[in-house]
């Protein structure tokens, strides 16, 4: 996924099972973060930022859903510990992680494996990727995306 590219219709299901589609939030601009692993240090600094500045996300037009890999169960715990007012959409078999491009080789004490590359992606009300977060500020991820000049 570039700049410019559509999202696709279907995102996956949310912690509850239910099925999200791009159309829910039509008029709507989207922060589609995608991460690691719920409860790990960076992931819930993220998660913790974003939901601290919901409400001014909101007022600047966005809606915001995280995408991991974990389990609906695992979100719905995530979730709920830390009061995350936002959807998490558990792409336990890669889907969205592929189509976005963020399912890539990473390395970690000079051992190479598959994971999700922490990247934001924003969306405008067409579904169209506007900019992409690349180097993402897990503690400040919300200002990061306020102060964007998209």
């Amino acid at each position: 996924m570039k700049t410019g590219d559509k999202i696709p219709e279907i995102l996956g299901k949310d912690a509850q099972g239910r099925e999200v589609k791009a159309s829910d939030f039509a008029g709507k601009k989207l922060v589609i973060y995608f991460y690691p692993k719920d409860n790990t240090p960076g992931c819930t600094a993220e998660a913790c930022s974003l939901s601290e500045g919901y409400q001014a996300l909101r007022h600047a037009g966005y809606e915001v859903i995280g995408v991991s890999k974990d389990s609906a169960e695992s979100h719905s715990k995530f979730a709920e510990k830390y009061r995350l007012p936002f959807t998490l959409i558990a792409d336990t078999d890669l889907t969205l992680n592929k189509a976005f491009g963020v399912w890539r080789e990473k390395k970690m004490a000079g051992r190479a494996y598959m994971g999700t590359v922490r990247t934001t992606f924003i969306v405008d009300e067409q579904g169209i990727v506007t900019y992409i977060i690349e180097k993402v500020q897990t503690k400040d991820s919300a200002n990061q995306i306020l102060n964007l000049k998209a």
